[in-house]
């Protein structure tokens, strides 16, 4: 016999597990949210900008050489955070970081069809990402000329330390809302689950799919107390104090 499940019975499942979904989904909200609190460690991010732009001598404006700046641009981030810039740095901040980790630290951006280049660092301390920022920025800028014999590299804004700085992960908020998800998920699999391994047989219904067969009747329960009822009535009339 195949077996099917009605959208009744669905909730009515769901239902009957109420405690349990909840209870599930509460759980997996507040191990999240311990995760996310306690374990762990905020990163915060800075940035700093630079604007890739040759001077313009005598008021000529030439958009060739505006071209030729957004095509250096993609060169640019590649020297960033190559070991010739990046050796620099480390040796500045007192070889506190190596190149490998500051290269992990630092991600270099272009805004989309403009001169501008965002050179962004996380660190666990937002001093720390501030100051990395704009080293790497001030390095490159000196750097680049004897690199590539142009002058055209200047800091656009330097990476400022916030009084309340505020970490970009981990996301608490966002991570207890999955959490939250996911625990009501995994609680209704649980709910279908221990429905489907529980075998017995509580009403007529679940008689009825069973066997395939009709149920002619049925047996009522009879409580403690109906049965001291009954059995007090049936000696009543046994010695004739009740009549019939």
């Amino acid at each position: 016999m195949e077996e099917t499940i009605e959208l009744q019975q669905i909730f009515t499942i769901l239902k009957k597990r109420i405690k349990l979904i909840i209870g599930t989904a509460v759980a997996v909200l507040a191990i999240a949210a311990f995760i996310s609190f306690v374990i762990l460690t905020p990163i915060y991010e800075s940035s700093t900008q630079l604007l890739v732009n040759k001077e313009i001598e005598e008021e000529q404006f030439n958009t060739q050489d505006i071209q030729t700046n957004l095509q250096l641009i993609e060169t640019y981030s590649l020297i960033i955070k190559s070991p010739a810039i990046l050796d620099i740095v480390a040796e500045r901040l007192n070889d506190e970081y190596t190149v490998s980790q500051l290269n992990e630290k630092i991600s270099v951006n272009s805004v989309e069809q403009s001169q501008v280049i965002d050179i962004k660092v996380q660190d666990k301390s937002p001093n720390v990402a501030a100051t990395i920022a704009n080293e790497t920025a001030k390095v490159f800028q000196e750097e680049i000329v004897e690199l590539m014999s142009v002058d055209n590299v200047k800091i656009l804004s330097q990476a400022e330390l916030s009084e309340n700085p505020t970490p970009v992960k981990p996301n608490p908020k966002l991570n207890m809302a999955i959490g939250l998800v996911l625990g009501a998920m995994l609680g209704i699999g649980i709910a279908f689950l221990l429905e489907y391994l529980d075998t017995t047989v509580k009403n007529e219904k679940d008689v009825e799919d069973l066997l395939d067969l009709p149920v002619l009747g049925g047996i009522s329960t009879i409580t403690e107390d109906e049965m001291k009822k009954t059995e007090l009535h049936v000696e009543r009339r046994r010695r004739g104090k009740v009549s019939v």
